[in-house]
């Protein structure tokens, strides 16, 4: 099926509350293109570099998300476009980009990034590490970053079930979280959770972003 037709499946299947984020790692241009011109302005990329190329190349209304890991040495790279960044997993490296978006006299917005799977490879922080990090002073004192929510990914798993459970686990985070007040650099609005394999899962728990790759572009060589 064309690009064209997977995105009006996916998104007619999809509440008006969440965002689609079209994963477009590894494409070419010419099938960002299409996704565009079939009205996605959303794109996620897990590359600095690749994503970097991508925006000098295409319309500068794209709204670009980060959701690979972050290295800090790379935030400099992209701190003068992303529109979001979704891997936010310690105060290092917030403090970097609160850094680097000072340099470009703009306010990254940033979801942290928790650790809800029980694979061990996954990044993200737990909750008192999370606990830590907003309720720090270092943190209250960044002028350019905005943490805007919370990101996770499930298990790798068939058991929709466990899925779920750790999807339910985060919505109660971000619950928890919304309780608090807002300050000017913490306001969380977005949950991100949810994949082309499990995207379902997530909006039924409650995720207000997916980010989906192979059910619109096809499978990646």
């Amino acid at each position: 099926m064309p690009i064209k037709d997977n995105l009006h499946t996916i998104k007619s299947s999809l509440p008006e509350n969440v965002t689609l984020v079209a994963v477009s790692k590894t494409k070419p241009v010419a099938n960002l293109m299409e996704a565009y011109n079939a009205g996605q302005r959303v794109f996620g990329e897990n590359k600095i570099q690749e994503m970097t190329e991508k925006w000098e190349q295409m319309p500068k209304d794209i709204a670009w998300h980060m959701i690979g890991h972050v290295q800090t040495n790379k935030v400099k790279y992209m701190a003068p476009y992303v529109s979001l960044i979704h891997g936010v997993d310690s105060l290092k490296l917030l403090k970097e980009i609160n850094k680097q978006a000072k340099k470009c006299n703009r306010v990254v917005n940033c979801l942290l990034q928790m650790h809800i799977a029980e694979e061990e490879t996954k990044f993200g922080m737990d909750t008192d590490e999370l606990e830590a990090l907003i309720n720090s002073d270092e943190f209250k004192s960044f002028k350019n970053v905005n943490v805007v929510g919370l990101m996770g990914m499930a298990t790798f798993t068939d058991n929709q079930e466990q899925v779920k459970k750790e999807f339910l686990h985060l919505k109660s985070l971000f619950d928890e979280l919304n309780c608090k007040p807002a300050t000017s650099n913490f306001e969380p609005q977005i949950l991100s959770m949810g994949m082309s394999g499990d995207y379902k899962i997530a909006v039924n728990c409650g995720s207000t972003m997916v980010r989906i790759g192979s059910s619109i572009f096809g499978s990646r060589k």
